[in-house]
């Protein structure tokens, strides 16, 4: 029993090092989503825009954004890990995962006369 918890133990150490490490830096993915120019289609807040889709808020998880990165065939030419490596999205997943949803149209009074 002891050494199953032993385990147990390990194994949620290990998925919350797994978690931080790839939660990336809001801010330094702010600077690299301007950097790269992918505010160009998907707007300063991953808001979207006539060439790309809407990324935030509540943007796709991390290896499912990261995958249409590397392989995406479609309007958005694909990234190599050389050109944006996945610190770089990591950051990038951190700042769209920041960015707050609007607020309830409902709950601003102006909109509600």
């Amino acid at each position: 029993m002891i050494m199953f918890k032993s385990l147990m133990t390990a194994a949620a150490l290990s998925l919350i090092a797994t978690a931080a490490s790839a939660a990336g830096s809001a801010e330094k993915g702010k600077e690299t989503f301007i950097k790269r120019g992918c505010w160009e289609c998907h707007g300063f807040q991953g808001q979207g825009g006539s060439a790309g889709a809407r990324l935030a808020p509540d943007p796709i998880p991390f290896d499912t954004l990261k995958a249409f990165v590397r392989s995406t065939n479609g309007q958005m030419p694909p990234f190599s890990e050389n050109v944006v490596p996945d610190s770089d999205l990591e950051d990038i997943h951190a700042y769209l995962s920041s960015i707050p949803k609007s607020k309830d149209p409902k709950t601003i009074p102006l909109l509600n006369q």
